[in-house]
């Protein structure tokens, strides 16, 4: 009780201060969003640390003695490119508020992922920005922060930075990128990253090969121009002594041209991919099998000889059996698929980012899916 008190007496003396210190500033002038940025940044991270410390408290068993196992993956970068166990992950759209709802998942499955998907946009907003807090929050835990890095383009004040104007940034963005236009914000990335100091796994530029999805895909640019972007990128990080980066290449599997996109073995570290199946909620989906997501795909991705990680993975409930479809897809997974060494479910009850209808995907609420992942697994 006393930890709760704490907890919230904590959180509403900072809301105050904050409020007190904006208020302050406001008749100080556009000179003091630096410092004020700075200040609430720091007291939000601060919060972000007493939230993750009060859950862990409040949990038994403790979550970084479920995860001890992990510490020597986690403090060897060497060992997290040729890892010879599975590493679970898990993606919730809560996060932002929260991490109750991820670590809830883990109880109920009763094992601890040590990877923690977050999705970031480029740009000059706030949530567009290294994200300091989570990624703490997440290293707290005891987990590996996996992010996945999204070059929107459009979200650049461009006059602030001296670019051109364009109607749309993102066509031929990835020119721009490799060009240099963009460095400001590479490199401010590349330090932050430095400054934090403990591994951190990006997914840059996700299914680039999508000429629908993503305006970094083959709609807008050419794929030698992804190649040179992602390798500008890289570079920029390598050339700031940035090295604490696992970069995960991930193409969606349907659309092929692998190696017209692979920016090459020296800039690749993973290889990912999703495997999400969207059953028969539209018209252009339909019941399909993990093998027929995935597996249909599996020897040509392999063949970059690099780890493999499912990025998003889950399966809507329309259209078929659930249960059976979870169970299948993780029962000979080891097996079938040796080059597999990640799986993140994708535990997004929220997801309006394909239909005008909104998905649920999460596992939270659905006792009889998690029965058959944990039957799968415990199989192996």
């Amino acid at each position: 009780m006393k930890k709760t008190i704490y907890r919230f007496s904590f959180i509403l003396g900072v809301l105050i201060i904050s409020i007190i210190i904006v208020l302050g500033f406001v008749f100080i002038g556009d000179k003091s969003k630096g410092p004020i940025s700075e200040v609430l940044n720091k007291l939000e991270s601060k919060v972000i640390d007493i939230e993750s410390d009060y859950l862990l408290s409040q949990r038994e068993p403790v979550r970084s003695k479920e995860l001890e196992w992990f510490l020597p993956y986690k403090n060897n970068k060497d060992l997290l490119l040729r890892p010879d166990t599975i590493l679970w992950g898990i993606y919730d759209n809560h996060y932002q508020k929260s991490f109750e709802n991820i670590i809830s998942l883990e109880d109920k499955l009763s094992f601890a992922s040590p990877l923690i998907q977050i999705y970031i946009a480029w740009g000059d907003k706030p949530h567009e920005q290294f994200p300091l807090k989570y990624v703490k929050a997440i290293n707290n835990l005891g987990s590996i922060p996996f992010i996945t890095w999204e070059p929107w383009l459009n979200d650049f004040e461009r006059s602030k930075y001296g670019l051109k104007e364009k109607s749309d940034p993102n066509v031929k963005g990835l020119i721009d990128i490799n060009n240099g236009d963009y460095d400001f914000y590479i490199n401010r990335w590349a330090l932050a990253l430095k400054e934090y100091g403990n591994t951190v796994f990006i997914r840059l530029g996700h299914e680039m090969n999508d000429p629908y999805r993503y305006p970094w895909g083959p709609q807008n640019n050419k794929p030698e121009d992804f190649i040179n972007a992602w390798r500008h990128v890289v570079q920029r990080f390598r050339s700031m002594e940035v090295d604490n980066v696992i970069w995960v290449w991930s193409p969606h599997p349907a659309y092929k041209m692998y190696m017209e996109y692979f920016p090459g073995n020296e800039y690749v570290d993973w290889v990912g991919v999703g495997a999400l199946n969207y059953g028969t909620v539209a018209l252009w989906s339909k019941w399909w099998t993990f093998d027929e997501i995935f597996g249909n795909y599996y020897d040509e991705l392999s063949a970059f000889n690099k780890p493999i990680i499912i990025t998003e993975f889950g399966s809507l409930a329309v259209g078929g059996n659930r249960n059976d479809w979870y169970y299948e897809a993780l029962n000979k997974l080891p097996q079938n698929y040796h080059m597999v060494k990640s799986v993140i479910f994708y535990n997004n009850d929220g997801d309006n980012t394909t239909l005008s209808k909104t998905l649920d995907w999460s596992l939270n609420s659905d006792s009889l899916s998690r029965a058959s992942v944990l039957k799968a697994i415990y199989d192996w």
